[in-house]
């Protein structure tokens, strides 16, 4: 994994506007942030205003950054859920954990390697609730709204859903990548080899630029760096 976890909690005396209802969450809807500002700087945003936009996670390319505790609801599904809304109980912003993936709006190896974050953060937390990956929605499936914007838009929904599965399913003893002060190591040469050729093939069909290759060659490309690639490669290969 290549994220850091940490709370900034809004205060107890946001809640009034930020997530006034106990909840039971349900569901996890992913949102895309529109936007190039990093987690802590969301999540700065999101406290130091009194509109009621709030959510619980933010995700960018190095953190996980949680602002709000889970049993407590967010206004992230604009399907409403106040106290005069007679289904307030059946909407997204009572029954689910809004993650918001950073740097969405211009794309590139940092928004890849925030939606790797993502995936690998969600699959945690379905793991940590015990559920399966129907509890994994859309801010669309919620008010119609085209978001996450850079998912839909890409046409991968399906696919990210499904690396969330594979990082469910994934044990960290079966990763043959390891990381060590973020540099990749690895722990044959046969994965060395095979890694570095999966760069260069994607070199030679001019998906990335050769500077990949040369970072690889160095021993300075990160993990991070890489799950960013190889989610720019199956995009660029569509």
């Amino acid at each position: 994994m290549s994220y850091t976890f940490r709370q900034i909690l809004i205060p107890s005396t946001k809640y009034s506007i930020k997530a006034p209802y106990i909840m039971f969450p349900q569901f996890i809807t992913v949102h895309n942030t529109a936007n190039d500002a990093p987690a802590v700087n969301e999540i700065s945003y999101m406290h130091n205003n009194n509109n009621q936009v709030s959510y619980h996670v933010a995700v960018d390319d190095k953190e996980v950054i949680q602002a709000i505790p889970f049993n407590r609801n967010a206004w992230h599904c604009g399907d409403g859920g106040g106290d005069k809304d007679p289904n307030a109980l059946k909407k997204g912003n009572r029954l689910s954990i809004g993650v918001e993936i950073c740097y969405s709006k211009s794309g590139g190896v940092r928004y890849g390697v925030a939606e790797e974050n993502a995936v690998q953060y969600i699959a945690k937390l379905l793991k940590q609730f015990e559920w399966g990956i129907e509890r994994v929605k859309k801010h669309q499936d919620w008010n119609g709204k085209y978001c996450p914007h850079r998912i839909l838009a890409e046409d991968r929904w399906n696919s990210f859903l499904n690396r969330i599965k594979k990082a469910m399913e994934t044990n960290e003893s079966e990763h043959q990548i390891v990381e060590d002060e973020d540099m990749m190591k690895f722990t044959s040469t046969t994965a060395k080899a095979a890694v570095r050729d999966y760069i260069q093939q994607a070199v030679d069909k001019k998906l990335i630029d050769k500077s990949w290759l040369q970072k690889f060659d160095n021993g300075t490309i990160t993990g991070g760096d890489f799950e960013g690639l190889k989610i720019i490669i199956v995009q660029r290969s569509m």
